[in-house]
């Protein structure tokens, strides 16, 4: 199982979870499926991790801000040069079926930049690293982990992550489901 994880699921792991993991197993649980690639730490996420918050996911997972540690074990991934596979057809569904309701009251310059903005987002470029992975036939089960509801509740003009994985048919789970589906760790709260 190869996890492709938001901003929102590492916000919720250090927030929810972390303050009850004492004997810090699910940290270093975490930290080497980080390192073994099992669970992918996007650079846009990375950068988003350094400004939500106080910066609590970075101080909380320090090792994500370790030069040594990213370099060694080549996190983030890298994404700023990322080709969807059939660009023709991804771009198409961009500018149709990703859009909200909300993009119809923009004009063509307004729909544009919005939609460069969310070219260059986290979710668009976890999205295309998931695309280019399922293209290339992989045999791993592959995964979208956020805390995202598929409903829209904001004036964005383009839909949430979890409503654009259902039509390009992308698995996704909130970190609870995720760390059920994990047999590794047995979390309990005493």
């Amino acid at each position: 199982m190869i996890v492709v994880i938001d901003t929102s699921s590492l916000l919720s792991l250090v927030r929810y979870y972390l303050p009850f993991d004492q004997d810090n197993r699910l940290l270093n649980f975490i930290k080497k499926e980080i390192q073994n690639h099992n669970i992918i730490v996007i650079d846009e996420v990375l950068n988003e991790c350094k400004l939500v918050s106080g910066k609590l996911v970075v101080k909380k997972l320090n090792f994500l801000l370790d030069k040594e540690f990213l370099k060694k074990n080549k996190v983030p991934i890298k994404t700023d040069n990322l080709i969807p596979p059939s660009p023709k057809k991804f771009y198409n569904l961009v500018d149709n079926t990703f859009k909200t309701t909300n993009a119809k009251r923009l004009n063509s310059a307004q729909f544009e930049q919005q939609k460069k903005e969310f070219l260059e987002s986290a979710d668009a470029r976890m999205i295309i690293y998931l695309l280019i992975q399922i293209s290339k036939n992989s045999f791993e089960n592959l995964i979208l982990v956020t805390e995202e509801t598929e409903g829209s509740n904001d004036l964005k003009a383009f839909k949430k992550l979890p409503a654009i994985c259902k039509i390009l048919d992308i698995e996704v789970k909130t970190l609870p489901e995720l760390l059920e589906s994990y047999n590794d760790i047995n979390l309990s709260f005493e």
